[in-house]
């Protein structure tokens, strides 16, 4: 099934303007969705916006967005003041500066979006813009409005399209140091530093998503394929608590005992 677009505007970089439209990159559409259920009478709870003081039902033309400026006291606005923001930025990603493609962090990357042409007229300017940073390996930094909010956003080259990331912004990212301290300061022994990286070696494997499937997913799936089954639905069975144990293993008799048992053959991997 083709992706739906949500976003169509354009992208300019100085005097080169082309129309695009954008995606998200992910989706959460094929994950399980449970609803809130009345365990008395088997029906559906349903959730309503109540107004906190008479505990009345608040209809939605009634609702606007308040930001507190003291007890109960609030600055209001309503959608329209909220989608005028930032107006250039709701429909024109208008590439300001560059940066090397490899100078972000990861830490930074918030959402990615596929961006790509809208419309064959596009195709030609989008290509040199896209293909003009993947040959100086860098990205672009611009601003645009998502989800009712103006986002910086990396753009970078991807085949024939771009990837869209949403970046964090800058106090929205707390520095490490003080969470790290002084973990790790003195150096691993060289030895057990061979030993770690010859273990890494042995489970090395060519990147696939199935490395990164959700088994509890999968379990959900199969309780509930069994309960449809089922004339009695039934609480799943609790899992064991796995013991724990305080005692601090030797790091070179466990690297040890893990390169033997790689060794090993088997036939579970």
């Amino acid at each position: 099934m083709a992706q739906r677009v949500f976003w169509k505007g354009y992208l300019k970089l100085s005097l080169v303007t082309c129309r695009v439209s954008m995606t998200p990159a992910v989706t959460e559409s094929s994950k399980l969705r449970f609803h809130n259920i009345n365990s008395q009478t088997g029906n559906r709870v349903v959730s309503r916006y109540v107004d906190a003081v008479t505990g009345k039902p608040v209809d939605d033309e009634d609702q606007m967005r308040g930001y507190p400026r003291g007890e109960d006291d609030y600055v209001l606005f309503d959608d329209e003041e909220l989608d005028e923001v930032a107006l250039e930025s709701t429909r024109t990603i208008d590439i300001e500066r560059f940066v090397p493609a490899s100078s972000i962090d990861w830490i930074w990357y918030d959402s990615p979006h596929y961006l790509a042409p809208a419309d064959k007229v596009s195709e030609e300017a989008f290509a040199v813009i896209r293909e003009a940073m993947a040959k100086s390996g860098t990205a672009g930094i611009s601003r645009v409005v998502l989800y009712r909010r103006e986002h910086a956003v990396l753009l970078l080259p991807l085949d024939r399209g771009m990837l869209a990331w949403t970046l964090r912004y800058g106090d929205e990212v707390r520095g490490g140091e003080e969470f790290f301290g002084d973990a790790g300061k003195d150096e691993p022994s060289a030895r057990a530093l061979t030993m770690m990286k010859k273990l890494i070696g042995e489970r090395i494997e060519k990147w696939s998503p199935s490395l990164v499937e959700d088994p509890v997913e999968d379990r959900l799936h199969a309780i509930i394929k069994a309960r449809k089954k089922s004339t009695k639905a039934k609480a799943p069975p609790k899992k064991a608590e796995p013991r724990r144990s305080d005692n601090v293993i030797d790091i070179m008799s466990a690297l040890r005992k893990s390169l033997a048992s790689e060794k090993k053959p088997s036939g579970k991997r």
